[in-house]
């Protein structure tokens, strides 16, 4: 058994904590079959105890040039093709600000053909991101059903797929709503996504942040995934199991390891605005996280869905990645991909 864990378990409470112990058999689950936390759980999110403890027991972690934390970029791309009410809600925001051009193009894409689509904008969130010499990873839907809508078929954006690799970022696979808990998917979904690649991925975020602990960590494994970044909360930010640095989980049920690394999230767009107030809410509550990961020399993965920089109405959210960006870029962080953190991390243990 590790260190770590050898350490954790000399603190019964944390141990609890950093396994999530209380996901095991929970008594309720919310529509989309994923753990409630309470309320009182919650309040505690923003508190990496279990790093905390490893950093103060003599834990030591080392990034690339001497920075002394990591920021992971992510990306899902849930959409390629903005749904009707995506494109209006835009539409109407760009036509109020007097935008005509913008207006119309919200509108009027398909005329052009698909790649006008303004989802398909990697190219831009790329720029954006070296501009402050960061690269990112990018989670990509091959899954045929979907709860709500068609999504993609990732055939048809083959070439984009390969600007993303050329650029240095990373290509990932988002696993499917309902291949969560399904092995047999999650390996037909990574082996399409390999296909047109022409090469292994070997990181992966499940659609909806759909996750049971710990049956989907072993599912992964068994479909060769390297590492996952799923777990974390959907109706909130915060360390889920009191990390903010990556980690082998733990098997109670085996009393095992589980041979994937877990990069945690940390920060997902849609559930910082949904509980924030306002911009600057948002802002100072993504700032106190960056400024607890770093204090503890730890990572913290942050998640803007591609669309944000696609549709007017959510411009805003695109406004607050840069502002984080350019923190983060000044306190000196390494910003890189979920892949990149792996195969640093992978290297040191």
């Amino acid at each position: 058994m590790s260190l770590m864990y050898e350490l954790l378990k000399k603190n019964q409470d944390l141990w609890d904590l950093f396994t999530r112990k209380e996901e095991y058999y929970p008594e309720k689950l919310d529509k989309h079959q994923r753990f409630l936390f309470s309320e009182k759980y919650l309040r505690n999110a923003s508190e990496p105890e279990v790093s905390r403890y490893l950093i103060e027991n003599g834990m030591q972690v080392e990034f690339p040039e001497n920075q002394t934390f990591a920021v992971c970029l992510t990306h899902d791309v849930d959409d390629i093709y903005p749904p009707l009410s995506h494109s209006l809600l835009s539409s109407a925001y760009s036509f109020k600000r007097l935008n005509f051009k913008d207006s119309a193009n919200q509108l009027l894409w398909k005329l052009k053909g698909i790649d006008h689509s303004p989802y398909l904008n990697f190219s831009k969130i790329m720029d954006i991101e070296a501009s402050f010499e960061a690269k990112s990873s990018f989670y990509f839907i091959t899954s045929e059903i979907d709860p709500i809508r068609f999504r993609y078929d990732i055939e048809d954006i083959e070439h984009h797929l390969g600007e993303i690799l050329d650029r240095g970022g990373e290509v990932g696979l988002h696993g499917g709503y309902y291949s969560y808990d399904s092995p047999e998917k999650i390996k037909k979904e990574k082996q399409r996504l390999e296909g047109v690649l022409g090469k292994k991925v070997i990181g992966f975020r499940n659609h909806y942040l759909r996750f049971k602990t710990p049956d989907s960590w072993e599912i992964l494994t068994d479909a060769g995934f390297s590492y996952d970044s799923t777990f974390g909360y959907y109706d909130c930010a915060g360390f889920r199991n009191g990390m903010c640095h990556p980690f082998s989980p733990y098997n109670l049920d085996r009393g095992k390891e589980i041979d994937i690394l877990e990069i945690p999230l940390v920060v997902m767009d849609v559930a910082l605005f949904a509980t924030s107030k306002s911009f600057e809410e948002a802002w100072e509550r993504t700032k106190n996280l960056i400024d607890t990961t770093a204090s503890f020399n730890g990572v913290i993965t942050l998640l803007w869905h591609n669309f944000v920089f696609g549709c007017s109405f959510r411009n805003d959210w695109a406004k607050l990645y840069e502002k984080v960006l350019q923190y983060c870029f000044d306190k000196g962080a390494w910003m890189t991909s979920g892949e990149e953190i792996f195969r640093w991390w992978a290297d040191r243990n």
